[in-house]
């Protein structure tokens, strides 16, 4: 993904605090199929908003990819396995119908 834009420091922190690759983000985003949503809470609130996913790698592993989006850049700020409560806000409200 050329518009893909990853800090080194994010990318630091995504191989070592949790264990996700790059090419795993980009799988996600390409294998997504349900709705974006925003990131509501106060502490997090950013301009543009922040929007994430829950989305398989090619390998099925589960991942939720946080970002914002500027124009046509993708600024990666996190990606992580999702916990219960995420998987089921998503369930609930990002689920393609």
């Amino acid at each position: 993904m050329k518009c893909l834009l990853v800090s080194p420091a994010i990318k630091n922190k995504l191989q070592t605090k949790h264990q996700v690759s790059v090419q795993e983000v980009e799988q996600c985003f390409q294998n997504r199929a349900g709705k974006l949503l925003f990131d509501t809470r106060a502490s997090t609130q950013t301009n543009p908003p922040t929007l994430w996913f829950i989305a398989s790698t090619h390998l099925n592993r589960q991942l939720k990819i946080v970002y914002i989006q500027k124009g046509l850049k993708v600024i990666l700020k996190t990606a992580y396995e999702p916990n219960e409560v995420e998987l089921t806000i998503y369930q609930r409200h990002g689920k393609a119908n």
